[in-house]
């Protein structure tokens, strides 16, 4: 059974930090990607920052800067640390692991975390 436990979403002030945390079980081949995206309502579902398998990030010009993503390879385990919070990043925190095998892409989500931003 695969399952992405989220954690870290909260209630903050403009200007503030949190960290999310994900962490991948039950997945069977390699995870090669990990990353966080991000739905405000009434928006699509939009990139955040992805990691993968090594060190290469990658992030939404909207974030770069401000976010920082990291990964514990060995616990399967992805972090998205905000800083400078701000009103526009309120939205649910969406983590994504994708792997692949034979030439099969798979993609596997968690169920979300919310994140509010005050001003």
């Amino acid at each position: 059974q695969v399952h992405l436990a989220e954690s870290g979403g909260d209630s903050v002030q403009a200007g503030g930090s949190l960290r999310l945390s994900c962490a991948a079980s039950g997945i069977r081949f390699s995870i090669n990607v990990m990353g966080w995206y991000r739905q405000a309502p009434g928006k699509q579902r939009e990139l955040v920052a992805t990691i993968i398998s090594g060190a290469t990030t990658n992030y939404a010009d909207s974030v770069r800067g401000r976010f920082t993503i990291s990964r514990d390879s060995a616990k399967n385990t992805v972090y998205l640390q905000m800083d400078s919070l701000k009103p526009e990043d309120t939205a649910v925190y969406y983590c994504n692991a994708r792997s692949a095998y034979a030439g099969t892409r798979y993609d596997y989500w968690g169920q979300g975390t919310q994140v509010t931003v005050s001003s």
